[in-house]
């Protein structure tokens, strides 16, 4: 099945990378008298609403900042106070890592509703209209998704407006009162995104990464997962989704979880929605968990390491432990050149691998001659996707749902179909620590949200836990002695504060009270 991508950048100025759709020439205003008559303006127009994807503030780094509150990973650099202050909890709203997010993902909400608003005045097709505006309904849902979880609650909920609204542009924006009104909205225009939009293998090679009707019931399974949490009602409502994307999308794994993180299988059949790869305009995420500084090779950033409780909790002879995770003594190609990994920075001791093949290319250890990443090591993208949700996903979404539903026995269908990828045994019934332990292991240090998961399911001492990772006696040495200590200590996770993330109290300021901080924060 073709894949799509949506590299985020006009152009790409190596053949290594396929050329993006999204045109960066300036827009001007969107909504002038001028605009909106040709089929170059609406496609420009939606291109506007993808740039924000690939950016620092969103899915480059910050956002994944705040996922390293789990017990998957440590912050990697204690020289980067407010990150560790995020992981500990202790961040106050202001600086950059968390209110960046929010302003990113807000603005790419005003463009999306800038398409909503002007689109049916388009003097365009009517093909044309249905997919501009699939688009801005998908891309204002997904945004919406990700500040209604990371900053809503179900006693407050987010902030929300749209040009549905009379009043929109003529008020400040409503907060909601519950999250749970943040996730009616989102799933509203996720399914009206759903409806306009076409499948992604209808779209020409100049097009590949516009929203697509399966990530839009895909965002649309997660919504109803999260929401789930305070109504068990919803559940009921993942599985079918899921079988759309299975039998209508055409999605399917891949025969290898390696192949997976590969440059080749950016867009295969367990494709379904990415920060998609360029030199000069993918996601930095590659870049800023490889090695600080690179072995001296090129710049990485050394952020977001593995821990031990995240090592031991793969089974013996499971081939993704190898797959996500860089231990002293393992076998890499960096820059055309094999070489063991070893770390004089890694308070673990280890490094996420899933992200590395765009750094395998070059020769005899030189940045320069590798057409796969960006050569300023201060950006550094790859030309590797970065996924924010896949298909492997997509049935643990419907296992789960199963499971918690009591109907353990067929949910061993889709979860069995993400082990036996990885060539574990079945499990004839599986119960939510397995759904917990496969989520966990498949997807770690992916874009899914382990934080997310602990809270949802309560399971706070796992975040609460002190952090382990391996110190070697010789960091130079791949394979040196090491003994297992305490790299993070114990932290206090509080709850409600904890489940939320902090408002920026200058927004709040600047909202003059119409807007409420989170509780204990």
């Amino acid at each position: 099945m073709k894949k799509i991508y949506f590299v985020l950048v006009s152009f790409l100025l190596l053949t290594s990378c396929s050329k993006n759709f999204v045109n960066v020439d300036p827009l001007g205003n969107p909504t002038t008298a001028y605009f909106w008559h040709t089929a170059d303006d609406i496609n420009r127009a939606c291109n506007a609403m993808y740039m924000g994807m690939s950016s620092e503030q969103t899915f480059g780094q910050n956002i994944f900042f705040m996922m390293t509150a789990s017990d998957d990973v440590v912050v990697g650099r204690n020289d980067d106070g407010e990150a560790v202050d995020v992981k500990n909890f202790n961040c106050t709203g202001r600086g950059y890592y968390v209110p960046a997010p929010w302003n990113s993902l807000y603005n790419m909400m005003a463009l999306a509703n800038q398409v909503i608003a002007n689109i049916d005045n388009a003097t365009v097709s009517k093909e044309l209209i249905n997919r501009a505006k699939g688009e801005a309904y998908f891309m204002r849902g997904f945004d919406h998704f990700w500040i209604a979880y990371l900053w809503g609650s179900k006693d407050q909920g987010v902030p929300f407006d749209g040009p549905e609204n009379p009043l929109y542009q003529k008020r400040i924006a409503p907060q909601l009162a519950s999250v749970i009104d943040n996730y009616k909205q989102v799933i509203s225009d996720l399914q009206k995104a759903a409806n306009l939009l076409p499948y992604f293998s209808s779209y020409g090679q100049g097009d590949w990464g516009r929203a697509h009707k399966a990530a839009a019931w895909a965002y649309m399974a997660k919504t109803y997962l999260y929401w789930a949490q305070y109504d068990p009602s919803k559940y009921a409502l993942i599985p079918a989704l899921c079988d759309s994307i299975t039998n209508q999308g055409g999605c399917a794994l891949l025969p290898s979880y390696k192949s997976v993180f590969t440059i080749a299988n950016n867009w295969s059949s367990e494709y379904i929605w990415s920060v998609n790869g360029g030199v000069n305009g993918g996601s930095e995420f590659p870049g800023v968990i490889l090695e600080n500084q690179g072995w001296g090779v090129y710049n990485g950033w050394g952020y977001c390491q593995p821990t031990e409780e995240l090592y031991e909790e793969y089974e013996q002879g499971d081939p993704r432990r190898e797959a996500t995770i860089l231990k002293f003594g393992d076998t890499f190609t960096y820059f055309g050149v094999s070489r063991q990994y070893w770390s004089t920075n890694s308070p673990t001791g280890m490094q996420n691998n899933k992200y590395m093949e765009a750094f395998s290319y070059g020769t005899n250890s030189n940045a320069a001659s590798n057409a796969f990443i960006n050569q300023n090591g201060n950006n550094p993208g790859t030309c590797q996707n970065v996924p924010l949700i896949r298909y492997a996903e997509i049935l643990l979404f419907k296992a789960e749902a199963l499971i918690q539903m009591n109907q353990n026995t067929a949910a061993a269908a889709p979860l069995n179909q993400v082990r036996n990828r990885a060539g574990l045994p079945s499990i004839a019934s599986p119960t939510i620590a397995d759904l917990k332990h496969e989520r966990r292991v498949e997807l770690a240090i992916e874009w899914s949200d382990r934080l997310m998961d602990l809270k949802r399911w309560g399971d706070y001492d796992n975040i609460r836990q002190p952090l382990h990772g391996r110190i070697h006696a010789d960091k130079t040495d791949p394979n040196s002695p090491y003994t297992i200590q305490v790299v993070w200590p114990a932290r206090t996770f509080t709850t409600p504060k904890d489940l939320v993330w902090p408002i920026n109290p200058d927004e709040i300021i600047l909202a003059n009270g119409a807007y409420k901080q989170n509780a204990g924060w």
